[in-house]
């Protein structure tokens, strides 16, 4: 079944050029979720996050694995940072849009903390989904029309789950 999950971890551009690769993305949009305004752009789009949205098959790749994915490839416990990107548009954010995705986010934090990968505790914040927006045409797939653009995102860990 095809479904959808909203992630914010800095720069998107990191994101989406690795979490594409996986096995069972479908599809990948940069944009802007989480703030005050309509229509954000990359210079107005105030308490939004550089978010990621990402289809795929979820009898491939669930939700379970999508945020597994995403918790080995960006620090979730530097607060409003992800390598030289600073502000709450860089923050790590889980955008759940219903109860159960908010229980799977909380059980992978639990996770992320307990394996001591990290020195510090999870700063990622679970915050409801309300609308994503899409950026602007430059910034999706940045890094494939761009080889040598800035990323601060890398694969730091194997999987935290243990099935």
């Amino acid at each position: 079944m095809e479904k959808k999950a909203y992630l914010a971890g800095g720069c998107f551009w990191g994101l989406e050029d690795l979490v594409r690769k996986q096995q069972g993305v479908l599809d990948t949009d940069v944009g802007y979720t989480g703030g005050t305004n309509d229509n954000p752009t990359y210079e107005d789009h105030p308490g939004h996050a550089e978010a990621l949205e990402i289809t795929y098959d979820d009898s491939v790749f669930d939700f379970r694995h999508v945020l597994d994915f995403f918790f080995q490839i960006h620090n979730p416990t530097t607060l409003n940072r992800q390598g030289n990107d600073v502000g709450t548009s860089y923050r790590s954010a889980i955008f759940y849009q219903n109860e159960e995705e908010k229980k799977i986010a909380e059980e992978m934090i639990e996770v992320v903390n307990e394996s001591g990968r990290w020195p510090d505790s999870v700063a990622t914040t679970l915050e409801p989904f309300t609308r994503f927006w899409p950026a602007e045409g430059y910034h999706q797939d940045y890094l494939e029309k761009n080889p040598g653009g800035y990323t601060c995102h890398t694969i730091y860990f194997d999987s935290y789950l243990t099935e």
